[in-house]
């Protein structure tokens, strides 16, 4: 009596036809019906798995490995179709031949039952083109369809942090809809992503998928027209390359969902991603070395960012290098720099600092950090009754009792800065006590130039040098 093995595959739980229980009962029968041993441990299983791809099924890959020991472990794979072994031809094709030859096993289909006639051999590779050629368009007749609802407004894929799935449409997740909001708003005053990314995993705000914030946690949200109501989607599928949704094949269209961030605060934030993106914001051709100016200092004749000259000893309107500015701006770094301090310097004792600012927006940090803090003493609260109820250990206390005070610690300390800036933000007095704070570390020799830099980049927004008069002028980031 030969042994046989047993492979079950179903792609989606629509597919009620080829479910894993009829197929066991169809390949069983078939099994008896032809005097095959068919053991327990020999009947491999892959549910909701595609297959076109035969090493994305991990059952279908176990089978193979097993089918690989000596002595052979069984004689025959039974299948409920071809189609069930694999959509492709190329991993059919390889995958059975090496099962033939190799293993000296056969792989049977029970309901494409086929001779030893050689005919049978160009009627299998039939039946293998056209499940494969079935795949092939059921994913382009998918992707149609997609792209048709996404064309419409309609939603097709999860909802991104800070809005939940609604009916039609996304719908605003009122907590994590203001961790957006202060994302972009700490984002705009000149917070960078790193210190944006310490700050919400401080105060314990997870993913939607449960883990920490990154860098490209924080630039993805950012860039993402979601958050001002509309949809993107990239229309011959997603590029692995392109994270941030920006190629060619990126299409974007206005949907039913309530926005939760401004179109104007949106384009001024994509100004300074591009800005912070350009060639280390200097547009220069590999990586330009640090330097406390990299990417501020710009031409007063046409606006473009002046970059390094000689050796990185000077610096010189980049559009003029290339001939598309009639008027240099060389300068030695060195002077540029002192300019810069003395200036910074000059307007810290300045009696009066005319600062305009066209709306006050509120603090949403002290929201957000309200709103946690309620959480996590009611976490608390769970914690201390799980304890006195037995349900915890004294240790299982300590500790989970240790992470939310931690996590406490640090929300009330983002409270506590949020309230010191509620009533002096946008004054003069603010902007002072922030310059006086920054100077130093400009100043400082154990400051490197890349912190420096960043450190810069926190309250000025540019710097127009003017070549005529050998002036410059700062505009400061409020």
């Amino acid at each position: 009596m030969k042994t046989g093995a047993a492979y079950i595959r179903v792609s989606t739980e629509e597919q009620i036809e080829f479910s894993p229980d009829s197929q066991i009962k169809r390949i069983r029968d078939y099994a008896v019906s032809h005097e095959i041993l068919l053991p327990e441990k020999f009947i491999f299983m892959d549910e909701g798995i595609s297959g076109r791809s035969a090493e994305k099924r991990p059952a279908f890959m176990k089978m193979i490995g097993t089918a690989k020991m000596k002595p052979k472990p069984f004689d025959v794979i039974l299948l409920w179709k071809f189609s069930r072994f694999a959509r492709s031809r190329q991993d059919s094709i390889l995958y059975k031949s090496m099962l033939r030859k190799e293993c000296g096993i056969d792989v049977v289909s029970i309901t494409e039952q086929l001779s030893d006639d050689p005919t049978s051999i160009l009627i299998e590779a039939l039946l293998e083109a056209m499940d494969e050629y079935y795949s092939i368009n059921l994913a382009q007749e998918v992707r149609r369809g997609m792209n048709e609802k996404f064309s419409r407004g309609g939603v097709v894929s999860v909802p991104p942090f800070g809005y939940r799935m609604g009916e039609e449409h996304f719908e605003i997740d009122d907590d994590k809809a203001n961790v957006v909001r202060m994302i972009f708003q700490d984002f705009l005053h000149g917070m960078p992503y790193r210190q944006i990314v310490s700050k919400i995993n401080d105060m314990g705000i997870r993913t939607n998928r449960g883990n920490l914030f990154e860098n490209r946690t924080v630039e993805y949200i950012l860039t993402n027209p979601v958050y001002i109501g509309k949809l993107r989607r990239s229309i011959e599928g997603a590029e692995q390359r392109d994270r941030y949704y920006q190629g060619k094949q990126v299409v974007t269209v206005d949907a039913g969902h309530i926005p939760i961030v401004t179109a104007k605060s949106f384009d001024e934030v994509q100004k300074r991603v591009a800005a912070l993106k350009k060639g280390w914001r200097g547009g220069t051709h590999g990586a330009p070395e640090d330097y406390m100016l990299r990417g501020l200092v710009h031409c007063s004749a046409c606006g473009a960012v002046l970059t390094q000259a000689v050796r990185g000893k000077a610096l010189q309107c980049q559009k003029y290098a290339c001939g598309k500015c009639s008027q240099s701006h060389y300068i030695t770094l060195d002077k540029l720099n002192q300019a810069v301090l003395n200036r910074l310097e000059a307007d810290l004792g300045e009696e009066e600092l005319e600062i305009r600012i066209e709306k006050e927006e509120k603090n949403v940090t002290k929201e957000v950090s309200r709103s946690l803090l309620d959480m996590e003493y009611k976490r608390l609260g769970r914690v201390n009754t799980a304890y006195e109820s037995g349900a915890d250990s004294l240790e299982e206390y300590r500790q989970k009792k240790s992470e939310i005070l931690k996590r406490v610690d640090a929300l009330r300390l983002e409270l506590d800065r949020a309230g010191q800036l509620e009533g002096l933000s946008g004054t003069a007095q603010y902007f002072k006590k922030k310059l006086k704070g920054v100077i130093p570390g400009l100043r400082s020799s154990e400051l490197g130039e890349a912190d420096k830099n960043e450190l810069l980049s926190s309250i000025v927004s540019k710097i127009v040098f003017n070549r005529n008069d050998n002036t410059i002028q700062i505009y400061y980031m409020v």
